[in-house]
């Protein structure tokens, strides 16, 4: 079985959790603000619902068998957790629904949910203490993505405050936090027992092949490039309807 319920791993999963109920909670204050039927609204909240917690099983049911602990396949198994929900996101994005879902979400919304990755990194940080992790995934080492979440506050504050620089600054920010998300990405798949292993320290990433460790490359990463997906979509929106988006934004303003 693997399954690893350490004390970091209580707090992958608290994290996790508490993100995908930010999450929910969020689309739901939004799709209120839609003017949809009631029923519609329902619909995409269940289906979202059903969706990532049926993930999220999958997930837990797939590492309890080792599924994610075999490293010997090029690209590791892992790897596929982040790719698999990336068109999903995007087709969402793209989407008619989508647009009209993101024009009235607040945009700073989007960008102060990034600082949940600072939360995240403090917790790769205690995995390396506890020599679960090696140092190049900390912030110690080559990782430079809680820079993405100490900058998602004041830029969330300002977008909040002057929505008059959105969408430059929301461009400025999804570009530095997508590169440096990215950045992470390739020392952690550098960083896995794999046969394109590059550092050779110890301890590998192994351990993201087990639950709740899985939860980084299943539910973390995504929501990552998920939220930087759907910023840079509601900005190009913006281009396009910025009045819109400016009445939206008064309106939800004092409740923000």
């Amino acid at each position: 079985m693997k399954i690893s319920f350490s004390t970091p791993g209580i707090l992958w999963l608290l994290l996790s959790v508490a993100c995908v109920a930010v999450l929910f909670f969020g689309l739901n204050l939004v799709l209120g603000r839609t003017g949809w039927p009631k029923n519609r609204r329902n619909k995409i909240l269940a289906i979202v619902t059903i969706a990532i917690v049926a993930w999220i099983i999958l997930l837990a049911n797939l590492s309890a068998i080792g599924f994610f602990s075999d490293f010997s396949k090029i690209p590791p198994r892992p790897v596929f957790l982040i790719l698999i929900p990336f068109p999903i996101v995007l087709g969402f994005a793209l989407s008619k629904a989508g647009g009209q879902i993101l024009k009235h979400t607040p945009p700073h919304w989007l960008v102060l949910m990034q600082s949940f990755r600072i939360l995240v990194e403090i917790l790769i940080w205690i995995g390396f203490l506890r020599k679960l992790l090696p140092v190049q995934m900390t912030f110690e080492g080559g990782n430079l993505d809680i820079l993405t979440g100490l900058l998602a506050i004041p830029v969330g504050y300002f977008l909040w405050k002057k929505p008059g620089l959105f969408p430059k600054m929301a461009y400025a920010f999804n570009i530095i936090g997508s590169v440096f998300l990215i950045n992470v990405l390739i020392i952690a798949v550098l960083s896995m027992p794999s046969p394109i292993r590059y550092f050779m320290n110890e301890p590998s990433i192994r351990i993201v092949g087990e639950f709740p460790f899985v939860l980084l490359p299943g539910v973390m990463v995504p929501i990552a490039y998920s939220l930087h997906i759907l910023s840079f979509r509601q900005s190009f929106l913006w281009s396009r309807t910025r009045r819109q988006f400016i009445t939206n934004i008064s309106q939800t303003k004092t409740v923000s």
